[in-house]
């Protein structure tokens, strides 16, 4: 008989999430009621004293009235909409919670409170647990994978049996569906969704049909990956990675107005995230002194592209890491 399960697949996934350097947490061990309790109910879906710890650590010139308006504006959704409020909290997460406060002199200011470092990797706390219960409206489910960041739940992984015929990335993407319907809470901060039946894998958004919901084929964009890896592997090493998913978050996710008030959200593939990447560097090489270029971070994958050495005279002014 198989011994190859969705449990299986569930202790790879958060192995290689863990090799990217995620703590791993098990949902019934942080439950409520337990000793390590991470909430005081099933309807609590941040990690609220993880959340608050973050706008402390990114913010240390805020004063507390600050920090309490921004963490009440995450965590008390004022639409009744779930893609108008997944796309506030998007905003928050990209731009910073915007809040006013009053001074000692007693003049008013406003202020940005940050969510996440997008520069610092390191500056964020990333969480994987598995099992994550939440109960709403009297409906219990349990996501097999909610990946965190500050305390945040912002995707959600769902895995089926590779075992089962019928339980495919399509039954894991219903499975998903039926969870933004019972419990919506859970996706207002939602980046990403994936999918997979531990050979498949597809990554996709809150809004996404099912043919969007796509693979991601490189881990670190220098190459495609070999076909012996597992696309789980690759998409949770790749996409999932945390510099890439917090640059995926910053500069690749966009909402687009289909009109009458429908909104699409929509996230670059592999290829369109890396090319535009290799884009930017090669712009920015060309316009850089070398000295100065050694200083604009991280090198990124090449995506089958090789950097060009020296710089055409016509740069004359440069700005470093541009977006397009």
């Amino acid at each position: 008989m198989s011994t190859f399960t969705e449990s299986v697949v569930e202790e790879a996934a958060l192995a290689w999430l863990e090799s990217r350097g995620y703590t791993i947490l098990h949902g019934p061990e942080i439950a409520p009621g337990e000793p390590f309790a991470e909430r005081d109910d099933y309807g609590q879906v941040v990690l609220e004293q993880r959340l608050r710890h973050a706008l402390y650590r990114l913010n240390p010139d805020a004063p507390p009235d600050a920090l309490d308006e921004a963490f009440r504006r995450l965590t008390r959704p004022d639409s009744p909409s779930l893609v108008a409020n997944n796309h506030a909290v998007h905003r928050y997460l990209v731009e910073g919670v915007p809040v006013e406060y009053q001074r000692a002199d007693g003049t008013f200011r406003g202020d940005l409170i940050r969510v996440l470092d997008h520069d610092d990797p390191e500056d964020n706390e990333f969480l994987a647990i598995n099992q994550f219960t939440v109960v709403e409206d009297r409906r219990e489910r349990r996501p097999d994978i909610v990946l965190f960041v500050n305390g945040l739940p912002l995707a959600v992984i769902e895995l089926k049996n590779p075992a089962d015929e019928k339980a495919d990335v399509g039954r894991a993407f219903n499975q998903l569906q039926t969870y933004k319907q019972q419990i919506p809470s859970l996706f207002t901060y939602n980046e990403a969704l994936m999918v997979s039946d531990g050979v498949q894998a597809r990554i996709g958004t809150l809004t996404a049909d099912q043919e969007w919901f796509l693979p991601w084929r490189t881990i670190t964009g220098e190459d495609l990956a070999a076909v012996s890896l597992p696309e789980l592997q690759v998409v949770l090493q790749g996409a999932f990675d945390r510099r890439r998913f917090l640059d995926l978050i910053r500069h690749f996710i966009v909402f687009e107005d289909l009109g009458g008030g429908v909104l699409a959200k929509k996230m670059a593939a592999y290829h369109q995230y890396h090319a535009v990447n290799v884009a930017v560097e090669e712009t920015a090489r060309a316009c850089m002194p070398d000295e100065e270029l050694r200083r604009v971070g991280e090198k990124r994958g090449t995506y089958l592209t090789r950097p060009a050495t020296g710089a055409p005279a016509w740069c004359g002014t440069h700005k470093a890491r541009a977006r397009v």
